[in-house]
């Protein structure tokens, strides 16, 4: 009964996530921010995926200006949702560090065209990281599939991906 009893007491406390912010600097003038939660007991997680996170969103832009939005709550039975994050490094895995058909699908599979119209999206797969816009691949927004992709613990400071953390190494 008492072991029944903290059991409960257990479930009943708070859960604790822990929240990551990445940006994302593509070609000509193409970033992204964005930011995700999953639960804080997978911080020593080999790999975190789309089934832990709990919170997700991510904004596009050109040159600055915000171009698409696309947020896990609104999520649409047909939206690609493929996620894999190493949270001990922070680092988005790329170019086929781990198995699967692409690295990232965030509302874009592989063919990055698959977002709907008025939609968003980020694939990063073994031919390039890029962007889908309005069911368009994105082809001049896209970088190299081998270029690290890494989170940080805070936001952020503008769309253009020049703020305090620099974001071309992987964190060891």
């Amino acid at each position: 009964m008492i072991r029944v009893a903290l059991l409960m007491a257990l479930w009943a406390q708070p859960s604790h996530a822990a929240l990551v912010h990445f940006c994302w600097a593509g070609s000509n003038g193409y970033t992204m921010t964005g930011s995700m939660e999953f639960p804080d007991l997978l911080l020593g997680a080999d790999v975190v995926t789309q089934d832990e996170v709990t919170r997700f969103r991510i904004a596009g832009f050109k040159d600055g200006e915000l171009i698409g939005t696309w947020d896990l709550s609104d999520r649409e039975p047909n939206d690609t949702w493929y996620l894999r994050y190493f949270p001990r490094t922070m680092q988005f895995p790329t170019n086929g560090e781990i198995l699967g058909p692409y690295d990232q699908g965030w509302n874009a599979d592989g063919t990055a065209a698959d977002c709907d119209e008025d939609e968003f999206g980020f694939n990063a797969g073994n031919y390039a990281q890029d962007f889908c816009l309005q069911g368009r691949w994105i082809e001049e927004s896209g970088v190299p599939p081998q270029k690290p992709f890494i989170a940080q613990t805070t936001a952020p400071t503008d769309p253009a991906c020049a703020g305090p953390a620099l974001l071309s190494k992987r964190r060891k």
